[in-house]
């Protein structure tokens, strides 16, 4: 059985950094039994990546919930759609949880308790006013700006939300919906926020994420990812602004072709 002290350990050996933003994105199963469960896990992730500074993200996504209830997202709920860590993280005391109605995360600064004044309350200040996915703008795009990390725990890139918010940067077409949705935000007073925004969508391409790893060879030949493993599970560490790079680099050289139509690796002309 692994424990919190294990799982430090494990990210000591790695040398992730506990002074950078870190967005994580972790499966439990692929992790194995932690003593303490998945409330231990993230305690071990606050407590490293916050130890110097760093700021800890958890993605704590409501999408599902898009056009199917009447509230998008509940910040008096737990309730999210991508596993067991993000509803630990959503409830924690410790959480600030930014208001965006499909893409919401959990910044944690190691110091201050939810809605109070610091590092993490600052990451996610505004995001109720970004009017897409993951935009540039919002807290994903701070992930490229702050030069922070990708930590994917037993995942692929096809759960690396992040690559979606480069997309966007490098305004790649076919990734948004063209007209805005309504969404609701409801706060924990019980006040609606409604908030319109562009959603994730590519005309003719069912799901574009599942496609994403394709690019996982050129970020390692680029130097993007670190390997790893924590608990029983193997990790990769990436820099977000290398991954950008890496991105932006293969859509100069294919001319902007549309690459994510197809289960074909990329060619590696477009990155080598």
């Amino acid at each position: 059985m692994h424990t919190k002290e294990s799982i430090l350990n494990d990210l000591a050996r790695m040398n992730a950094p506990r002074d950078k933003v870190v967005l994580v994105h972790t499966s439990l199963r692929a992790v194995g039994e932690v003593e303490g469960r998945g409330e231990a896990f993230l305690e071990a992730l606050i407590e490293y990546f916050t130890a110097d500074g760093g700021l800890l993200l958890i993605p704590t996504h409501t999408w599902a919930s898009l056009g199917e209830t009447d509230v998008t997202l509940d910040m008096s709920s737990d309730k999210t759609c991508i596993g067991t860590l993000p509803s630990i993280a959503a409830r924690h005391p410790m959480a600030h949880r930014s208001l965006h109605p499909t893409h919401s995360m959990c910044a944690f600064d190691g110091k201050t308790m939810a809605g109070e004044p610091g590092p993490a309350e600052d990451y996610i200040a505004g995001e109720v006013m970004v009017d897409t996915s993951t935009s540039p703008q919002g807290c994903y795009g701070r992930v490229y700006d702050m030069g922070g990390r990708i930590l994917l725990v037993g995942v692929g890139h096809n759960r690396d939300t992040y690559i979606h918010s480069v997309e966007e940067r490098l305004d790649v077409p076919n990734r948004l919906s063209v007209n805005h949705v309504p969404t609701r935000i409801r706060l924990k007073s019980g006040d609606v926020i409604e908030r319109p925004i562009r959603h994730h969508h590519a005309e003719g391409i069912k799901d574009v994420s599942a496609r994403y790893p394709k690019y996982e060879p050129a970020f390692r030949l680029h130097g993007a990812i670190e390997d790893g493993k924590i608990g029983n599970a193997a990790v990769q560490l990436c820099d977000a602004r290398k991954m950008a790079e890496v991105v932006e680099l293969v859509r100069v050289r294919s001319g902007g072709i549309e690459l994510m139509g197809d289960e074909e690796p990329l060619d590696p002309k477009f990155y080598e």
